[in-house]
């Protein structure tokens, strides 16, 4: 096994700096962060922290040292590790399953074949387009500009509102509907192996705001799913899978080739009572799946807090874990007391989430409304 592993990384998020990095440190690693973010990272680790144009392999390659694994969980960087890891003969990612799966044109047009999804450039959508539309970046996350457009006009309308807000392109998805699940899954190269499913609410339209995720089995129709995630070539580390359910048929709305995020990776730790951050890192230390785990029997949720108003946080509860009625929760603060943010309609907006493990839904969603209501968040 590496005695090393340089862990790429943008941003600081939860995951790296309170999973990935002490995960790292339980299995003896010596870590280097690469990062265009240092100073972030530096404020919370306290092991090497190397400043690295992290979009480019050609900047990551140079700055793995011999011996050392290769790994990260951003979004943004799935490609470029996967680039670099190949010229090193690491085990990693197909850098083509994680081009494909971060860019949803290309998704799209990979999976015509097992599941015809109209989509276009969102600038030359032809005029019988079957509307209602989804116009979302090409590249986007944490379902920032996602729209729902019911016409030629509001389309461009929504685009002229994009473009002066920020650069990128947009593309324009057949609406499809049905219920909202996600798959997470873990892969070693060889075996492909689903950990579980969440159940996902989400706001109404025309905006697609994360507000929920519960615990469910896998629904009909995940064999679809994973037959889609084999033809993008997904198979190797965590990867985290969107989907509607509808009329007994599962169509795929995005692929984020890494963990789940905004703290439903904890919960996943939590409820299948495994290290699942070490789990995901020895993957990449060339080492093969643990032994599965049965289901856990229990009902899980993790719940965020969404500000209601653009401001500054002046009040909020720090982290906290404490046992209600036999329910376990656990809530973990996202943006800090004293910071200032405009209201985004997306999953940014999150102020904190609760994660609550108990015996059934009824006692979790008790404690959770419990929760919610002997604290106050205030936005001045």
């Amino acid at each position: 096994m590496p005695a090393a592993l340089a862990l790429v990384a943008g941003k600081a998020t939860d995951a790296v700096t309170r999973g990935f990095l002490p995960a790292a440190a339980a299995l003896g690693l010596d870590v280097t962060v690469l990062t265009d973010h240092p100073d972030e990272h530096a404020a919370v680790f306290g092991g090497r922290v190397e400043t690295c144009d992290v979009t480019d392999y050609r900047r990551i390659i140079p700055r793995v040292a011999p011996g050392s694994a290769l790994f990260t969980n951003s979004d943004w960087l799935q490609a470029p590790v996967a680039l670099a890891a190949d010229y090193l003969g690491l085990p990693g990612k197909d850098w083509k399953a994680a081009t494909r799966t971060k860019d949803k044109g290309l998704m799209r047009r990979h999976l015509a074949a097992l599941d015809p999804v109209f989509s276009a450039d969102a600038a030359h959508v032809p005029a019988d387009a079957p509307y209602p539309l989804v116009l979302k970046p090409r590249e986007g996350v944490a379902s920032e500009d996602v729209y729902l457009v019911a016409d030629a006009a509001e389309l461009a309308a929504r685009r002229a509102e994009i473009a002066a807000r920020r650069g990128g392109a947009l593309v324009a998805e057949e609406y499809l509907p049905g219920d909202l699940h996600t798959l997470e899954t873990l892969g070693d190269g060889r075996e492909l192996r689903v950990l579980g499913s969440f159940r996902t609410r989400i706001s109404p339209p025309p905006r697609f705001v994360e507000e929920r995720m519960e615990w469910a089995p896998p629904p009909p129709g995940t064999d679809a799913v994973l037959a889609q995630l084999a033809a993008l070539g997904v198979g190797f580390g965590a990867c985290h899978t969107e989907f509607v359910v509808h009329g007994g048929r599962a169509r795929l709305i995005e692929v984020n080739y890494r963990a789940v995020g905004d703290h439903a990776d904890f919960l996943l730790a939590d409820l299948l009572g495994v290290p699942l951050f070490e789990h995901i890192l020895r993957v990449h230390l060339g080492e093969p799946l643990p032994a599965p785990v049965p289901p856990p029997g229990l009902h899980a949720v993790v719940e965020p807090r969404l500000a209601t108003a653009s401001g500054t946080l002046a009040a909020a509860p720090g982290a906290v874990e404490l046992t209600d009625g036999g329910v376990r929760l656990s809530y973990l603060p996202q943006r800090a007391v004293g910071t200032a943010a405009e209201l985004t309609g997306t999953n940014r907006d999150y102020l904190g989430s609760v994660r609550a493990i108990g015996p059934d839904a009824a006692a979790v969603d008790a404690a959770i409304a419990r929760f919610w209501s002997a604290r106050e968040w205030v936005i001045v």
